[in-house]
């Protein structure tokens, strides 16, 4: 009985302690990170995430490498300070340098129609917050 009541309180102070596994790190949400953003190829059209959803290039979504899904996310353009705000859900971009992978939808708000790569600044928006 001790040492199943010494499992629940260390289950207990972990879960204090670590927080919602969805909750985004505050280094995360601090001012951002700047890099290219790319495109979303338009193969990918239907195609699953990562999260389980289906890609639809028409969505304001994104992918990022470890901003939990579901984050909203607002991206600026840093040439035309154009801003569109995504969601994450997809995992993503790999290659050095790139920040994030967008939809065209979104792509196409920041001016990106044409060219499929631009400067950007990433940051991270409060959790919207539930009517009562």
């Amino acid at each position: 009985m001790k040492r199943r009541r010494w499992f629940v309180m260390a289950a207990a102070l972990m879960a204090v302690l670590i927080g919602p596994a969805d909750r985004v790190r505050a280094s995360e949400r601090g001012p951002g990170e700047t890099g290219l953003a790319t495109v979303y190829a338009a193969r990918f059209q239907g195609k699953r995430t990562a999260s389980g959803e289906r890609y639809d290039r028409n969505g304001l979504t994104a992918a990022h490498k470890t901003l939990p899904f579901g984050t909203r996310v607002k991206v600026t353009r840093v040439d035309n300070g154009k801003s569109v705000v995504v969601r994450v859900n997809d995992r993503g971009p790999h290659p050095a340098g790139r920040v994030v992978d967008m939809s065209s939808a979104a792509a196409a708000r920041l001016g990106m129609r044409g060219n499929p790569m631009a400067r950007v600044r990433v940051e991270v928006l409060p959790p919207a917050t539930r009517p009562r």
